[in-house]
């Protein structure tokens, strides 16, 4: 198959699928490396497809997704709070789309996550374990923040005074 099917065959995929899905499993499928996998995403994200990048594979943005209204909040946790405070956020009915950290060197870093539910803050949190990696925020003594989506002030209020009761919500 040469790149420009495998890149079709990677969007068709992706444009039906429910959850992400891995480089590692796009390479096994279409008998190529994760590295050309990398490279056909980067491509059609050239090309203008909304691709996201989570620690559990690809999506790809659909205009269906992006329902409700966006914002960030900022939180300060131990690591041990970190599956509290994103079963929270989606027990109430809250998306988080990404974790962002300010670094005295690098700026800016950001994480995509794309949480939704419940089963997927147990896979985050059981791949984070497993790995023996560092969280972002640990770089900065817990202090970082989330971009959510959830679908309205009302619901994104609820959120953040949940947080506020589990003293999550940075104070500053």
């Amino acid at each position: 198959m040469d790149g420009v099917k495998r890149r079709e065959a990677i969007l068709f995929q992706l444009e039906s699928a429910e959850k992400p899905i891995s480089a590692s499993r796009f390479a096994k499928e279409f008998k190529v490396s994760r590295q050309i996998v990398v490279g056909d995403v980067a491509l059609l994200r050239a090309a203008g497809y909304e691709i996201i990048a989570t620690a559990r594979g690809y999506l790809l943005e659909v205009e269906e997704d992006k329902q409700g209204i966006i914002r960030k909040i900022a939180c300060q946790h131990r690591p041990e709070q970190t599956e509290e405070e994103l079963l929270t956020i989606v027990s109430l009915g809250g998306e988080i789309i990404d974790v962002v950290v300010e670094h005295p060197i690098y700026g800016e870093l950001t994480g995509g996550l794309h949480i939704r539910t419940e089963k997927e803050v147990s896979g985050f949190v059981q791949s984070y374990k497993k790995s023996r990696a560092s969280l972002l925020s640990e770089l900065t003594s817990g202090v970082h923040l989330h971009t959510i989506r959830c679908e309205n002030e009302e619901m994104y209020a609820h959120i953040k005074e949940a947080l506020v009761q589990k003293d999550i919500l940075y104070k500053g």
